[in-house]
C-alpha cells in the first residue's frame, strides 16, 4: 500500500501549539521595548483625533494585587481599542505618593528612633519609600502587557506636581471657598489625623446599646399633664455611643412626630417617661414592666423643655430636629455638637457650644474629670456603670452594626470636632454645579450616576487638612502676635514658585520670613513675625487635581478627559474629589465619561482575604500561566459586577485560551503556501461555503467592534470564543480539511478556502489584539506578508466589513443548509451508536425533503458531501436505510444513513466505487487520481 502523505497539503507552521506564555511573554516585551513599539505607535497616530483615558493613580505602597491588575488591564484594553480605531491615545500612568500609609510604614521602620527625627528627614524617607514602590509596581504593570509612557509617568510627589497642588488650592482661596472652622470630622485616633469621607470604610462593629433617662426639671405645661405633676419625669434617649454623653448639650425631637407621656412602674416607683408614641409598645414589651400612656403631645410642643444631664451638673433644653426618626430607639436623640455632623448643624442653629472633650489620641481631656486620659471606647463600660449608679440606665445590651473604620489601620474612628481647613461645598453654588456636571457625564454602568449624585447631594463641606508630615503643606501663615491668618492667593503663588524649584520640602526647611514677600506685615496688628501652618492637604486633593497637573500641562493630552476608569469605591474617592476640584476651579467636570468596575471576589463570591486563604495574586498567575490568562479573565467577566476568580475559573480560561490558540494555529498552518497578493480569489469566484464563512467573519467584526465601543468586553470574549469553536473549529474548519489537504495545491477550490482563511485570521488577530496582545503579536508574526502589513499588529487598524460579504441571500440559504446539517449530524450520531459507521466518511446519506424544499435541496446537492463530511449524498426515499430520522430542525425532512458504497481511498479516506479502477494507483479514488496525475506522481 502506497504512502500518500507527501502528496497531501498538510498544515505547516512555526506557530507553536503550546503557548509557554511565562517564557514567551517576557521575550515579546523585550522586543517591544527594543523596537520602541509604543513610541512608534504614537508617532504613527499623530494628527489623529485624540482619545484621553486619564489614569487614576494607584498608591505607591506594596506590590500590585489582583484589583490593580484588573484595573490596569481594563484601561489597556480601552486604549488599544481606541488606538486601533484610529485615535491618538497617549496613556500616562501615574502614582499617588503622599499620605498616611507611606508615613506609617516609615514610622514602623524607625520605631523608637522616630522621636528624635524631624519632619524633613521623615519626608526624605517617605519619598525614598514611595519611589521604590513606584519602580516595583511599574515593572509589574508592564509585565501585564500594559502600554504607556512608563519612563515618563506622573508622580504626585514630583516638584512640578506638588506646585500644581498648591496652585489649585490657591484657586479655591481666590474664590473664597476655603475656611478654617471647628467642626466634627472623622478622626482616627490610631493614625492621629482627620479623615475624608473617601478614607472611611464601613465594617461590622459590636457596640453597647443603651436606653437612658434624662431627668426633666418640669413636665410639659397643660391639662393632660396636670395629674402627673407629682411624679418624677424623664425624657428617654437611646444611643450606641455612651462615650459621647459627657458632651451632651441637648435632646432633639421631631416636631412633626407624636410623643407620649408614659406612666411606668420602675424599680418600685411610678415615673413618667417621654418617648415617641409609636415606639412605646415595642420598648415596653422588651422591658416587661407595667405601663400606661397617660398623655400625648407633638414634638413641636416639647421644644424648650428643660432637663438635667444624667451625671453632670449641666442643664440643657429639648430642641426640634427634622432628622430624628422613629424607626428605632425612642424618637429622642441625645445631641453632642462636637461629635456628629447633624448634631453640629443643630448646635449652630441653636447656639450650642461645639464641645468635644477628646484629644488627638482619642482620649478624654481634663474637662471630663474622672475619666480624663482614658480612651473613649474603653470608657464606655465605666460610663454605663455610672448611669446605672445614678439610677438612669433603663437597658444595656450589645448590638452589631455598620460603623466607620479607618481605611488604613482598619480601626474604628470617632467623630471629633477640631480646628480644620475646609472647602465650602454650598458657597458659590459648588454643590449645584457639581450635580449638573454629574448629569452631563456618561456613567458606565448607568447606576454610577445615582451613586455619586446622592453622595454629592448629601455630603458635608470638604475637610482638606491632615495632621501629618508627608504631603503638600497648606500654605497659610499665622501672626505670632495676634493669631491673624494670612490666607492670600498672591502669597500662595509666591510659595508655588518656590515649590516648582525645590518641591514642598522647602516649606519645612525655610523660615516663614523666607517664604513670605519682603515687608509682609499683619493686617490686624502690624506685626512682622509669622509662623507656618503645620497641617498638610488631604491626599484626595492631591490626586483630585491631576487633571490640572497632567491633562492641562501635557500638550499631547487635553482637558477634559474622555474617560476616567476605576473601581466602584472611587465614587466617593477619586471620581468625587476630581469632580469637586475641577468644578470648583474650572466650572466643569474633568471627564466626559466614567467607567466603574466591581471588586474581585473568589469563586463563591467571598471577599479575598489571607485568613480565608482565597487570595490569588497576579504574580502567581503570571508565573504559572502567563499574563494572557489574566487578561482573558478580565475580558471574560462582566466588570460591572464583582468579578469572580478561582483556580477552577482559571482552569476554564486556560482551556478557552487553548481553543482560540488552536483555531489560529490551524488557520496559519493552512496558509503556509499562500501569498495573499498573488493567490487570493475574487469574492464572486469563491465557493458557496467560503462566502458563507465571510458572512460569519463580517458578523463577528460588527458585533465585536460594537461591543468594544460600548465597553462590553465580556461580549467581545464570548463572541470570539464562540466564533472560534462553533463557526470555525466545529464547522467550517472541519469541513475544509478535505479540500485543503487533498485538492491540488493551486486549485481554485483550495485557494478559495485559503482566501477566506486569510481574511479570517487577518480580522480575528486584530479583534483579539486588545485583549490578548502577546498572542496576537505572535499570530501576526506568523501570518504571510501582505501589502500594508504593519510591523506589529498593534500598529494596525481594526478590521472593516466589506459590503459584499454581508449577502443576505447567502445568509438565508445557509440558515437552511445548516438546519439540514443539524438533522443529518443527529442521524449520523445514531448510526455511530448502532455501530453502522465509525467515521462520518463511512456514511452515505439519503435526503427526502418536504415538497416545498425539494428544489432548494436539488440546487444545493453539490454542497452536501462536503457540508456533512460524508462520502456520498443522494436524494430519494429513506425507507430502506438502516438508520432513519425525522427532521427536527427542518420539519418534514427525512434523513437516512447507510454505509457508503465502494472502498476507502487511502489518500483522502473518502469511500468510492472508483477505488481499484486506476492501474497506477489502485487504492485511490477518482478525485485523488486527478491530483496525483497533475502532480506527476
Amino acid at each position: 500500500m502506497a504512502d500518500y502523505k507527501d502528496t497531501l497539503n498538510l498544515p505547516k507552521t512555526a506557530f507553536p501549539m503550546k503557548a509557554n506564555l511565562p517564557r514567551t511573554e517576557p521575550e515579546i516585551l523585550k522586543r517591544w521595548e527594543g523596537e520602541r513599539l509604543y513610541e512608534r505607535i504614537l508617532e504613527a497616530r499623530k494628527g489623529r483625533p485624540k482619545y484621553i483615558l486619564h489614569d487614576g493613580p494607584p498608591y505607591a505602597n506594596g506590590s500590585i494585587h489582583i484589583g490593580h491588575a484588573l484595573n490596569k488591564i481594563l484601561k489597556d484594553i480601552v486604549c488599544r481599542v481606541k488606538t486601533m480605531s484610529g485615535h491618538y491615545v497617549k496613556f500616562v500612568p501615574g502614582w499617588d505618593c503622599h499620605g498616611l500609609p507611606i508615613e506609617l510604614q516609615v514610622d514602623r521602620a524607625l520605631g523608637g528612633r522616630k522621636a528624635g527625627i524631624g519632619k524633613v528627614e521623615i519626608r526624605k524617607r517617605c519619598r525614598e519609600y514611595a519611589q521604590r514602590y513606584v519602580e516595583i509596581q511599574k515593572e509589574e504593570f508592564k509585565r501585564l502587557g500594559v502600554f504607556g509612557t512608563w519612563e515618563r509617568p506622573y508622580l504626585t510627589m514630583d516638584y512640578g506636581y506638588e506646585a500644581t497642588i498648591l496652585k489649585e488650592f490657591g484657586r479655591f482661596v481666590e474664590r473664597g471657598l476655603v475656611y478654617r472652622g471647628k467642626k466634627p470630622v472623622h478622626w482616627c485616633a490610631s493614625c492621629m489625623t482627620a479623615l475624608a469621607e473617601a478614607e472611611v470604610e464601613y465594617e461590622e462593629k459590636e457596640s453597647p446599646s443603651i436606653y437612658v433617662k434624662f431627668p426633666l426639671l418640669t413636665l410639659p405645661e397643660g391639662e393632660p399633664f396636670d395629674h402627673l405633676r407629682g411624679l418624677k419625669g424623664y425624657i428617654l434617649i437611646w444611643t450606641t455611643t455612651p462615650w459621647t454623653l459627657p458632651a451632651n448639650l441637648s435632646v432633639a425631637v421631631n416636631p412633626s412626630v407624636e410623643y407620649a407621656a408614659v406612666k411606668v412602674r420602675w424599680e418600685g416607683k411610678d415615673e413618667v417617661w417621654i418617648l415617641a408614641r409609636d415606639l412605646v409598645e415595642p420598648l415596653m414589651e422588651r422591658l416587661k414592666t407595667p405601663y400606661s400612656v397617660e398623655a400625648t403631645i407633638s414634638g413641636r410642643d416639647l421644644e424648650g423643655l428643660s432637663y438635667r444631664h444624667p451625671f453632670l451638673e449641666r442643664e440643657s433644653k429639648v430642641i426640634p430636629g427634622d432628622h430624628v426618626t422613629v424607626d428605632t430607639g425612642t424618637g429622642c436623640v441625645h445631641i453632642a455638637p462636637g461629635h456628629g455632623q447633624e448634631d453640629y448643624e443643630l448646635g449652630l442653629r441653636y447656639n450650642l457650644p461645639i464641645l468635644a472633650p477628646v484629644d488627638h489620641r482619642g482620649r478624654f481631656t481634663e474637662e471630663v474629670g474622672e475619666w480624663s486620659g482614658l480612651p473613649v471606647f474603653e470608657a464606655n463600660p465605666l460610663i454605663i456603670e455610672r448611669l446605672r449608679k445614678e439610677g438612669v440606665l433603663v437597658m444595656d445590651e450589645k448590638v452589631r452594626h455598620s460603623y466607620p473604620h479607618c481605611w488604613r489601620c482598619k480601626k474604628p474612628v470617632i467623630f471629633r470636632a477640631t480646628e480644620q481647613w475646609f472647602i465650602s461645598i454650598d458657597k458659590e453654588g459648588l454643590r449645584e454645579k457639581a450635580l449638573e456636571e454629574i448629569d452631563r457625564t456618561l456613567w458606565i454602568p448607568a447606576w454610577g450616576r445615582d451613586r455619586i449624585y446622592n453622595m454629592v447631594l448629601h455630603r458635608p463641606d470638604w475637610c482638606i487638612s491632615r495632621q501629618r508630615a508627608w504631603g503638600v503643606p497648606i500654605a497659610v501663615f499665622y501672626c505670632k502676635g495676634c493669631g491673624e491668618v494670612l490666607l492670600d492667593k498672591e502669597i500662595i503663588e509666591r510659595v508655588v514658585k518656590v515649590f516648582e524649584e525645590g518641591g514642598a520640602d522647602e516649606w519645612f526647611t525655610r523660615d516663614a520670613r523666607d517664604l513670605l514677600p519682603p515687608d509682609t506685615r499683619c493686617p490686624r496688628c502690624g506685626g512682622d513675625d509669622f509662623e507656618k501652618e503645620e497641617d498638610i492637604l488631604d491626599v484626595w486633593f492631591d490626586s483630585g487635581v491631576s487633571f490640572a497637573a497632567v491633562l492641562e500641562k501635557d500638550g499631547e493630552l487635553g482637558f477634559p478627559a474622555d474617560l476616567y476608569l476605576e473601581g466602584s469605591d472611587q465614587h466617593r474617592g477619586w471620581f468625587h474629589s476630581s469632580l469637586l476640584a475641577s468644578v470648583g476651579t474650572r466650572g466643569k467636570a474633568p471627564y466626559k465619561a466614567v467607567l466603574t468596575h466591581g471588586f474581585v471576589v473568589d469563586g463563591e463570591g467571598r471577599k479575598m482575604s489571607k485568613s480565608l486563604g482565597n487570595v490569588i495574586s497576579p504574580q502567581e498567575v503570571i508565573k504559572e500561566h502567563g499574563a494572557e490568562i489574566l487578561r482573558l479573565w478580565v475580558a471574560a467577566e462582566d466588570y460591572r459586577e464583582d468579578m469572580r476568580l478561582s483556580k477552577e475559573i482559571i482552569a476554564r480560561l486556560i482551556e478557552a485560551y487553548r481553543r482560540i490558540r488552536n483555531t489560529c494555529r490551524f488557520i496559519l498552518g493552512n496558509l503556509h503556501d499562500f501569498d495573499p497578493e498573488r493567490d487570493s480569489i475574487p469574492y464572486t469566484d469563491l465557493m458557496d461555503i467560503d462566502r458563507w464563512a465571510l458572512t460569519r467573519v463580517g458578523n463577528l467584526i460588527e458585533k465585536t467592534k460594537g461591543a468594544y465601543e460600548r465597553f462590553e468586553f465580556h461580549t467581545v470574549y464570548h463572541s470570539i470564543h464562540n466564533f472560534c469553536i462553533v463557526d470555525m473549529s466545529n464547522l467550517y474548519l472541519d469541513i475544509l480539511k478535505d479540500r485543503l489537504y487533498t485538492w491540488r495545491r493551486e486549485s481554485q477550490g483550495r485557494r478559495s478556502a485559503q482566501t477566506v482563511l486569510f481574511e479570517t485570521i487577518n480580522a480575528l488577530v486584530r479583534l483579539l489584539a486588545p485583549i490578548l496582545p502577546f498572542t496576537a503579536e505572535e499570530v501576526w508574526s506568523h501570518m504571510p506578508p501582505f501589502p500594508g502589513k504593519e510591523a506589529s499588529v498593534h500598529m494596525a487598524m481594526m478590521p472593516e466589513v466589506r459590503e459584499e460579504w454581508m449577502d443576505e441571500g447567502i445568509m438565508r440559504d445557509w440558515d437552511t443548509l445548516l438546519a439540514i446539517r443539524r438533522d443529518v449530524t443527529k442521524a449520523l450520531e445514531g448510526a455511530r451508536r448502532s455501530d453502522l459507521i465509525g467515521s462520518s466518511l463511512e456514511a452515505a446519506v439519503v435526503l427526502d425533503p418536504p415538497e416545498g424544499m425539494k428544489g432548494f435541496v436539488e440546487d444545493h446537492l453539490h454542497l452536501f458531501r462536503e457540508l456533512f463530511i460524508v462520502s456520498q449524498v443522494s436524494l430519494g426515499r429513506t425507507d430502506d436505510c438502516r438508520v432513519r430520522l425525522d427532521g427536527e430542525a427542518v420539519k418534514g425532512l427525512k434523513v437516512g444513513v447507510d454505509r457508503a458504497e465502494g472502498e476507502k481511498c487511502q489518500r483522502c479516506w473518502n469511500y468510492s466505487k472508483e477505488v481499484g479502477r486506476f492501474e497506477a494507483h489502485p487504492d485511490v479514488c477518482e478525485r485523488c487520481i486527478e491530483v496525483l496525475q497533475a502532480m506527476g506522481a
